[in-house]
C-alpha cells in the first residue's frame, strides 16, 4: 500500500508529463553573479570610483541647479545642457552604486528582475544621452551657421520637443531587446563576467539560439549610437567650414577650442560604445570590454561637466551668483 501510494503521488498525469520533466532535466537560473573588476585591490577601487561618482554628481547637480535658477541661462543651448546633466546623474546612478556595493561584499548576486531593471535603465538613459548630444550639436550648428535665424529656428518649444523625443526614444527603444533577452531560458552558468548587467555578457548565458537577439542588439545599437554620432559629425563639419570664414583669429580659436572639447567628449563616448555593442561576438579579452564600458559609463560623465559648462565663462559667472544666493554670500 505504501509503495502504491508513493507511485500515485510521484507519477504525473500524461498531459502534464513535459511540465514535470523540465525541472528535473534543467535547473532554471533565478539569479546572476556579477564578477566585477579586479578582486585584489577592491578597497582601493572603491575609494577611486566613489570619488569619481561624487565628483560627477556634484558637477552635474551644480549645472542643473544653476541653469534652473539663473534666468540668464534659459536659452535652448543651456536647456539642452540641463537635460544632459540630469541624464548623466541618472545614467551613472544606474550602475556605479551597485559596482561600489560589490567592492565591499563577497555576495555579488543579483536577481533576474534586478538585472533586467539595471539593463533597461542603463539602456534608457544611455540612449537619451546620445540623442541629446546630437541635438546639442544641431543647436550649435544653427547658432554659428545661421545666427540671424537662430531665435526663430531654435525656439523654447522646439527645444522642449527635441528633449521630449530624446527621453521618449530612450524610454521605448530598449524595451523590445530587454523583454526578448529575459524571455530566454537561462539554465547553465549564472556567472556574468562584468561589473553590471550588460546585454552581451548576459546573452552569453542563455541556453538557446540567440541569433535573433544578436540582430536586435545590433539594430538597436546602430539607431542609438552611430546615427546620432554621424549627425554630430555633420553638424561640426558645417561649423568648422563656417569658422574658416571668420576673419578674427581670436574668434576662430574660440570656436575651435569649443568644438574640439565637445568632439573629444563625444568621440570617447560614441567610439567606445560602438566598439562594445556593434558586434555579435564578445571581445576576446573580457578586461578590454570592461575597460571600454568604464570609458563611456564612468569617465565620460565625469568629464562632461568640465567640457560642456565649466569651460564656459557665462556658466561659471552664473554658478557664482547662484551659489552666492544659496549660501547668502554677498560680494
Amino acid at each position: 500500500m505504501c509503495t502504491g501510494t508513493h507511485e500515485e503521488v510521484r507519477k504525473p498525469p500524461h498531459k502534464e508529463w513535459k511540465s514535470y520533466l523540465v525541472p528535473y532535466n534543467k535547473t532554471q537560473v533565478t539569479e546572476f553573479i556579477l564578477v566585477g573588476l579586479s578582486s585584489e585591490v577592491q578597497p582601493y577601487l572603491f575609494v577611486f570610483f566613489l570619488l569619481i561618482y561624487l565628483f560627477t554628481l556634484a558637477g552635474n547637480v551644480t549645472i542643473t541647479l544653476t541653469i534652473t535658477l539663473e534666468s540668464q541661462l534659459q536659452s535652448p543651448m543651456y536647456l539642452f545642457l540641463r537635460n544632459l546633466s540630469v541624464t548623466e546623474i541618472l545614467y551613472v546612478t544606474t550602475t556605479v552604486p551597485r559596482m561600489l556595493r560589490d567592492f565591499l561584499h563577497v555576495d555579488k548576486a543579483i536577481s533576474l528582475v534586478g538585472c533586467a531593471a539595471q539593463l533597461y535603465f542603463f539602456s534608457f538613459f544611455g540612449a537619451a544621452e546620445c540623442f541629446i548630444l546630437a541635438f546639442m550639436a544641431y543647436d550649435r550648428y544653427v547658432a554659428i551657421c545661421h545666427p540671424l535665424q537662430y531665435m526663430t529656428i531654435m525656439t523654447k518649444k522646439k527645444c522642449l520637443q527635441l528633449s521630449l523625443v530624446s527621453w521618449l526614444g530612450g524610454m521605448f527603444l530598449p524595451m523590445a531587446n530587454v523583454i526578448l533577452l529575459f524571455s530566454l531560458p537561462f539554465c547553465g552558468s549564472n556567472i556574468v563576467d562584468h561589473f553590471f548587467c550588460d546585454v552581451l555578457p548576459v546573452l552569453k548565458l542563455a541556453c538557446t539560439n540567440t541569433f535573433a537577439n544578436q540582430i536586435g542588439i545590433v539594430m538597436y545599437s546602430i539607431v542609438v549610437v552611430p546615427i546620432p554620432f554621424l549627425l554630430i559629425l555633420v553638424s561640426y563639419v558645417r561649423i568648422l567650414i563656417a569658422v574658416f570664414n571668420i576673419r578674427s583669429a581670436t574668434g576662430r580659436r574660440k570656436v575651435f577650442s569649443t568644438c574640439g572639447s565637445h568632439l573629444t567628449s563625444v568621440c570617447l563616448f560614441n567610439v567606445s560604445a560602438t566598439i562594445t555593442y556593434i558586434r555579435t561576438k564578445p571581445i576576446d579579452a573580457e578586461t578590454d570590454a570592461k575597460a571600454l564600458s568604464l570609458m563611456f559609463l564612468v569617465f565620460v560623465p565625469m568629464l562632461n561637466p568640465l567640457v560642456y559648462s565649466l569651460r564656459n565663462a557665462k556658466v561659471k559667472k552664473a554658478m557664482k551668483r547662484v551659489m552666492g544666493r544659496l549660501f547668502q554670500f554677498k560680494k
